[in-house]
């Protein structure tokens, strides 16, 4: 049987893809083999606040930012492109929250709720801390890179596989059950009863979220939950 010739824009999009995966894997595993010397640094209040962020937030959008950054510079394509808009603003974050809610609902039963604290990493503290204006610039970054691109990450990837793996079927997403799942897996979870209660729980969410984006056709409610949800409870 002839196997199926590619398209340019097949070909183009699965370049895209292996861009992304590359780089963000590459990050990925360097943290991994290098996290607990990393990590020391990053939380060793004797050293100044400002490299110890940028380190951290250098390794952050290495995962979750810099391949889809990199991918759209190289095709000329606008983020706004991807949902960035105001139209449906209200019903993508609704819609976003909705999808959370399960794990929401985990945080509190698990008992792993602290408090309500947006923008919320190991060194908020520290750079809140840190006086102005090094304090604002600080925060300046975590929101781009913790909240927006966190958040944003997902919407990108799972665009460009749905385009290069189309389906007819309403509630088959290929790009965010793809995205739900490396969600999980570059996350630390359990197999115990609350491990796979929340593994449950963040999947329904992410690939809600992305379910209302591509419903929607706004992005915001994916930037939306990690600004406010994700990283804030």
């Amino acid at each position: 049987m002839e196997k199926k010739q590619l398209t340019i824009e097949q070909k183009r999009l699965e370049a895209d893809i292996w861009i992304i995966s590359i780089i963000t894997l590459g990050v990925f595993l360097f943290y991994a083999t290098k996290g607990n010397q990393l990590m020391s640094f990053v939380r060793d209040s004797h050293i100044s606040v400002i490299p110890r962020l940028l380190l951290i937030a250098s390794i952050q959008f290495g995962i979750a930012g810099l391949g889809i950054t990199i991918v759209c510079i190289l095709r000329k394509e606008k983020f706004i492109q991807f949902g960035l808009m105001k139209k449906n603003l209200g019903k993508s974050i609704v819609g976003t929250v909705i999808s959370f809610l399960p794990h929401i609902c985990y945080i509190f039963a698990s008992g792993k709720f602290n408090n309500y604290q947006p923008f919320s990493i190991m060194i908020t503290d520290d750079v809140i801390a840190s006086g102005i204006p090094f304090s604002i610039l600080g925060m300046a970054l975590i929101v781009v890179v913790w909240g927006f691109f966190e958040g944003f990450n997902y919407v990108v990837i799972c665009e460009k596989i749905n385009r290069r793996y189309p389906t007819k079927k309403q509630w088959l997403d290929y790009g965010a059950i793809t995205c739900a799942i490396v969600c999980i897996v570059f996350h630390p979870f359990s197999t115990s009863f609350w491990g796979i209660l929340e593994i449950i729980t963040t999947f329904i969410a992410i690939y809600g979220m992305l379910i209302i984006r591509k419903k929607t056709g706004n992005a915001w409610g994916c930037v939306f939950a990690f600004c406010f949800i994700w990283n804030a409870l």
